[in-house]
């Protein structure tokens, strides 16, 4: 094994711990839940809708935002001891939005008799399905195997093609940079390519009418700069679309734009929107496997930026190794 500190295999590892961590807080939730008792229940609501889902944001002081997302709106009646209640959860899992949301309103239409299983203890907690999230045993076993492969498989990897890198350098010592710009122009051109294929599939995907949506202005304060300095107060406005495929409402954001200057927001805002008006008519790209996941703009022209960097990183690369950057020892 090559010499690396503990505390590197901590922080890759870390990320996995995580997963676990929630995965068995998960498998808990389930297993509580199948102890629930059930009662008929019917559908009455049945469509799609937007909500407010919090995500991490370490460019705000507060290190989140709050971001529109697509949820099938299934809302459900029951009765227990009398009382007749509603719900809307559909399964045990977390549903974080913009995932499965047509197959969910498909499978429970309005007048939809469900069965209904709800906690003894607090009858207004229930749910229609209460099964661990389906592939998600498959899931845990593809992030470890990852993980492992990073940790072990990359660690004596890298040593071994340190080494075999160092011995054929003018400059041995320089072998550690070339192997990191190298590693880091492969992982960015991996991204290029993933970009790549993503529009080349987009150019192909069903096209429909949206309608362009604006937010209101929102400000925020922007998280403290190295310097410890409280961050300047920031504006933002995000231009949303919405469109129906197969009956089914949606939103989606195309932009946000942000400054901290209020005179230069329209600017901005024209610059890198398109142009967009509250209620333009535009046309929108849809996934048919997701429809949640649509865009206006099917190009590729974040892949060409990706590469254009990635080459970058290789030309440095072969620059040191060449002993022409100035880096060898002398």
């Amino acid at each position: 094994m090559p010499d690396i500190p503990w505390f590197v295999y901590a922080m890759l590892l870390a990320p996995f711990g995580l997963i676990l961590v929630a995965a068995g807080y998960k498998y808990l939730q389930v297993r509580a839940a199948s102890h629930w008792p059930s009662t008929p229940g019917k559908v009455v609501v049945s469509n799609s809708e937007l909500r407010q889902v919090r995500v991490l944001d370490d460019s705000r002081a507060d290190g989140h935002r709050d971001e529109p997302r697509n949820f099938a709106n299934i809302v459900y009646e029951y009765t227990v001891s009398g009382q007749k209640l509603r719900n809307n959860r559909v399964s045990i899992g977390e549903d974080r939005g913009n995932f499965e949301v047509a197959e969910t309103i498909a499978r429970y239409p309005v007048g939809t008799a469900v069965t209904v299983y709800y906690n003894s203890r607090h009858p207004r907690e229930a749910v229609l399905e209460r099964d661990l999230p389906k592939g998600m045993g498959g899931c845990l076993a593809i992030a470890a195997a990852i993980v492992l492969t990073i940790v072990f498989g990359g660690a004596i990897g890298i040593k071994r093609i340190n080494d075999f890198i160092g011995a054929h350098l003018v400059d041995p010592k320089l072998s550690p940079l070339v192997v990191a710009l190298g590693a880091f122009g492969a992982v960015i051109a991996l991204f290029g390519l993933a970009f790549h294929r993503q529009a080349s599939l987009a150019k192909k995907w069903p096209v429909v009418t949206g309608t362009i949506k604006m937010s209101k202005p929102e400000t925020y304060l922007a998280a403290d700069s190295e310097t410890g300095r409280t961050g300047p107060v920031m504006t933002t406005t995000t231009v949303s679309y919405s469109f129906r495929f197969n009956n089914v409402a949606y939103t989606n954001i195309h932009a946000t734009v942000s400054s901290n200057n209020a005179a230069q927001s329209g600017w901005l805002m024209r610059r890198f929107t398109g142009g967009y008006k509250a209620g333009d008519q535009v046309k929108v790209h849809v996934d048919p496997k997701n429809p949640a996941q649509a865009t206006l703009n099917p190009g590729g022209a974040a892949a060409w930026v990706l590469w254009a960097i990635a080459l970058g990183f290789f030309a440095f690369a072969y620059y040191a190794a060449s002993g022409q950057s100035g880096l060898v020892a002398q």
